[in-house]
């Protein structure tokens, strides 16, 4: 499988992974238990440099449990925004202490890009998209070149635009072939619900609120009973996605990020 994870370097520009690749560990995986995948994935080095990315939200928890339960050491990247819910920091550290997540790495954005860009951290009010690449999408993009595949915690039924993930594929936001895996991306919402129940994990405090998908505090909304449950995201924008799962979203970065507006 693309010599699973070779390094892309002068000598090397080859992709780390093809689509090929990603369809035959979908294959491979058909049918197999989400821990025992993430077992082997993890213990045969099958995907090279892997990280996890997690947002600390509301289901959250369940991935990073599962694993914690394989490898606690596994780098679990968070992006700091800045704006996020203190309920939402306040989790995230309880988390790791009762996982026993040891690599948790806090991804911040550049300073000079955020004070040339969003110096008064307005940005999101007219122009999230923009704001979500200054604080999301060109940190994740930094910190996972150095890494050949990523954990992800997105789920099919979350929205209509993630219907039938896949639990293996290319991560599009740039041409490096990365692997992204999506572990629980055929998991239900009744799934998740009895993960919590069975192991005792807590839940996020904003979900008893009314927030089933939890992100930055001004653009996430609470969400009515039988709506979507991403609907509270970016609300009344056309905007479903912070853009880290877009295609080319990295790819249209300039090299070394030049804070231009």
């Amino acid at each position: 499988m693309g010599e699973a994870a070779r390094r892309i370097d002068v000598l090397d520009t080859a992709p780390r992974f093809t689509a090929a690749d990603a369809e035959a560990l979908n294959a491979r995986f058909a049918g197999v238990a989400t821990r025992e995948m993430l077992a082997e994935v993890l213990d045969q080095g099958l995907a090279g440099r892997v990280a996890s990315v997690s947002s600390f939200g509301a289901e959250s928890a369940v991935l990073l449990h599962l694993i914690a339960s394989v490898d606690p050491a596994v780098p679990v990247l968070f992006l700091e925004t800045g704006k996020h819910f203190a309920e939402t920091l306040a989790y995230r550290d309880e988390l790791v202490a009762r996982l026993g997540l040891t690599n948790l790495i806090n991804l911040i954005p550049d300073p000079e890009v955020l004070a040339a860009r969003d110096g008064n951290g307005l940005r999101w009010s007219f122009d999230p998209d923009g704001c979500c690449e200054i604080r999301k999408v060109a940190p994740l993009a930094r910190a996972l070149a150095g890494f050949d595949a990523s954990f992800t915690g997105r789920k099919g039924f979350q929205s209509a635009t993630r219907a039938g993930l896949a639990r293996f594929e290319i991560d599009t936001t740039d041409s490096a072939g990365r692997l992204k895996i999506n572990p629980l991306a055929d998991w239900s919402s009744d799934q998740i619900e009895a993960y919590f129940a069975a192991t005792g994990l807590p839940p996020h405090p904003l979900v008893a609120q009314g927030y089933p998908s939890i992100g930055c505090s001004p653009c996430t909304t609470k969400v009515a009973p039988g709506e979507d449950p991403r609907s509270g995201r970016w609300k009344g924008w056309d905007k479903t996605e912070c853009g880290i799962h877009v295609e080319g979203a990295a790819s249209e970065l300039p090299p070394g990020y030049d804070p231009a507006f």
